[in-house]
């Protein structure tokens, strides 16, 4: 089932996504599914960022093969950091080159979008707390990256975490094709069978150090295969199962 927010007729609204309609949903994915019976056609709706998170959590260095790429070695915990809400961007919307910054990065991900309240919970309680997963482009300010101690400044600009198209609850997330397109080439093409912390694993942690709550985010990760963006550049992030997430680079 594919769950999307979007704009229609000067509203906000949820549906379910069936081929190219939406069926209208009454209320918010988080309480009980029922959808009703009026459809709109997809191409009428302007789609929105599918989760209103209260925090992003990211999870750094969780595929070996990008460690390796970057010369780091394997992490034995997982590596966490936070973007802010106000960093989340539609699908098709336009990622801001900050004045100043020299490296604009992409970075591919598979995002967790959590159900419920969720607090100190094991890895077999973790599925019941998970409402789906979408697209995430983990945006990167990379010149100041390696400037800064913390991530903080490089992963924070306002339109610095594409998020869409919508939320896939149904599919299995341990071994998905995950891909970055830049101008139509691929850059990234890799599999979440390469992470070293599994989702149900990533989740119990967070857990036990924060609070979660419905809509928040946990992204999974990048492959390797990250790489500089230019204004005007068109940025896809493909996700067997989930579909393509575009923004362009302005």
């Amino acid at each position: 089932m594919r769950i999307a927010r979007f704009f229609y007729r000067k509203a906000i609204k949820w549906g379910i996504v069936e081929n190219r309609d939406i069926r209208l949903l009454p209320a918010d994915p988080y309480k009980k599914i029922q959808a009703g019976f009026k459809k709109i056609r997809l191409n009428q709706a302007k789609l929105l960022p599918p989760a209103i998170p209260t925090k992003i959590i990211l999870v750094g260095l969780n595929y070996k093969s990008h460690a390796k790429e970057l010369g780091m070695k394997i992490p034995k915990q997982p590596v966490i950091f936070l973007k802010p809400p106000s960093s989340v961007l539609a699908p098709r919307g336009k990622i801001i080159y900050p004045p100043g910054v020299k490296r604009l990065d992409y970075e591919a991900e598979l995002a967790i979008v959590i159900k419920k309240q969720t607090r100190n919970i094991s890895p077999a309680a973790v599925k019941k707390c998970i409402l789906g997963y979408t697209c995430l482009n983990d945006v990167t300010a990379r010149d100041l990256q390696k400037i800064d101690v913390q991530w903080i400044r490089a992963k924070s600009f306002d339109t610095f975490c594409p998020l869409g198209p919508w939320i896939e609850t149904e599919i299995n997330p341990s071994n998905l094709r995950i891909k970055t397109y830049l101008n139509g080439e691929i850059k990234q093409n890799s599999s979440t069978a390469g992470f070293i912390f599994k989702i149900d694993y990533l989740v119990s942690f967070i857990s036990k150090i924060m609070t979660l709550y419905p809509g928040d985010i946990i992204s999974t990760g990048t492959p390797p295969g990250v790489g500089p963006m230019k204004i005007n550049d068109i940025v896809e992030i493909e996700i067997e199962s989930i579909g393509r997430l575009k923004n362009r680079v302005g």
